[in-house]
């Protein structure tokens, strides 16, 4: 096979190919499997994939133009960093948007009047198959958060314009939340 010659067009001529599965840990949020594949030149290659229920993230504006934002311990990283809000997804759960706005009341206290849709994230698209959903929540009243049993936030609201700032200065290393907020910017920003 000429890789300078593959037909990006038609998946049929670059997807790999499942052999075997195996599992090779269960748990709550996640599962790891080892999948034996072939590649489309016809060799043998294994693939390892984190399976996981998906999620919803929130870039939540207040009538005064600032990102409320959560600040929180991350275990993998041993660091406290600054997010947007956002929590996993239950199985089987199919209204991304109940799920969002359910996050939102729950980490922060808001309740948004509108939502938008910005579009799904993959989060680590080689080894993990997460998707996020991303709204826009704006026309934000307020009522009691509710957190996880497990969880310890700070909220804060940051100025969009500060927020971008910091995202461009390498303060913000959250995924999710540098892209989600950048689109959002966007939006906002073509709105006028």
């Amino acid at each position: 096979m000429d890789r300078n010659k593959i037909d990006f067009s038609d998946i049929s001529t670059v997807e790999e190919k499942l052999v075997k599965r195996q599992v090779i840990f269960e748990g709550k949020v996640l599962r790891l499997e080892k999948d034996d594949i072939t590649l489309p030149d016809g060799r043998p290659a294994i693939r390892e994939v984190i399976r996981h229920h998906g999620a919803v993230a929130v870039v939540p504006i207040d009538g005064n133009g600032r990102v409320i934002c959560v600040r929180q311990f991350r275990y993998p990283y041993r660091e406290i960093l600054l997010e947007i809000p956002a929590g996993k997804l239950e199985p089987g759960e199919d209204d991304h948007e109940a799920a969002a706005r359910r996050e939102l009341r729950e980490e922060t206290g808001a309740i948004p009047g509108k939502m938008t849709y910005l579009g799904k994230f993959y989060s680590s698209a080689a080894i993990l198959d997460e998707i996020i959903h991303v709204y826009l929540a704006e026309d934000l009243s307020w009522g009691d958060t509710d957190p996880d049993d497990d969880e310890f936030l700070d909220v804060t609201a940051i100025p969009m314009d500060e927020l971008c700032n910091m995202i461009a200065r390498g303060e913000v290393p959250d995924g999710k939340t540098q892209a989600s907020v950048m689109k959002a910017a966007y939006i906002l920003n073509n709105r006028k």
